[in-house]
């Protein structure tokens, strides 16, 4: 029976300190911190793999798009290095299933991170910095300094740690005889929370509107609505969804071709003097 494989301490903390200081590590709106989440995997992978073709396939794995409050968040980057090393070992555990949980932890965790360390840690810290500073007193931008590197140091090294203790105890439930079932909700999770983000922050409305007489008029959005309320916002993403994964188009390219369909689309149509889109500018 071959030896199991274990990711070594040193690996571990060269893992852990490349989030904690590159986190958001070539980050853009496209990606956010999936590159700083790559970066941190990479001595994860190289410790458990061997092989260059394994180390690629499964750094693919964190290839996809990842957000997260950064220090609650440590938590999740310890797990799925827990689940790596399970999948290393021939346990059931596939990419689609560490995405799922990725996906389905980074919402909930961004927003107890934002609301624990951004909304209340983080102002009662510049709050007490602000009374040292009293007078041009240096103690209090030294005491913020010290005590937040301090604290957010070991605090994110907890975190990571138990994620990666999780992460083995979590292998069981998910790889078992019964975790079928938990596999799929934890992919369908992780696919409700990408839906939800879309259908929170995105928002498309047409300005298309048609005056036949003075009391007479149609208005596209809302006969839009009465068939779908937010049609064009579903339209849209699935457009999205649709280039990229069936025609492999790259998000930039996509991103193009959002800009041109706007640009289009706010040229006021001859004759009937209006237009898809209002931009809403004024002059």
């Amino acid at each position: 029976m071959a030896e199991l494989k274990k990711v070594s301490e040193a690996a571990r903390k060269q893992s852990f300190q490349r989030w904690i200081y590159g986190n958001l590590t070539c980050f853009s709106q496209e990606h956010m911190q999936t590159f700083g989440y790559l970066w941190a995997m990479m001595p994860v992978v190289d410790d458990l793999y061997d092989k260059d073709e394994d180390k690629v396939e499964a750094l693919r794995t964190y290839t996809t798009f990842f957000n997260t409050e950064p220090q609650i968040g440590t938590m999740v980057v310890g797990l799925t290095a827990g689940l790596e090393e399970a999948r290393a070992n021939g346990e059931a555990m596939d990419a689609e299933t560490i995405n799922g949980i990725r996906a389905g932890l980074m919402g909930p965790l961004a927003g107890l991170g934002d609301s624990i360390i951004v909304g209340t840690f983080i102002p009662i810290l510049l709050g007490i910095a602000l009374g040292l500073s009293t007078g041009g007193n240096p103690l209090g931008p030294i005491f913020y300094m010290v005590v937040w590197n301090v604290l957010m140091y070991f605090g994110m090294k907890f975190a990571y740690d138990q994620g990666y203790t999780l992460g083995g105890s979590a292998v069981e439930a998910l790889v078992g005889p019964d975790s079928a079932a938990l596999r799929s909700s934890i992919v369908m999770v992780g696919t409700m929370v990408i839906g939800a983000v879309a259908a929170t922050w995105i928002s498309i409305t047409t300005s298309f509107n048609l005056q036949f007489t003075e009391d007479s008029a149609f208005n596209l959005q809302n006969t839009l609505d009465g068939i779908m309320p937010k049609f064009l916002s579903f339209f849209f993403v699935w457009l999205c969804w649709w280039l990229m994964t069936k025609k492999k188009i790259s998000p930039t390219i996509v991103m193009l071709i959002l800009v041109v369909i706007a640009m289009i689309g706010c040229i006021t149509i001859p004759g009937i003097n209006t237009s898809i889109f209002d931009p809403g500018l004024s002059y």
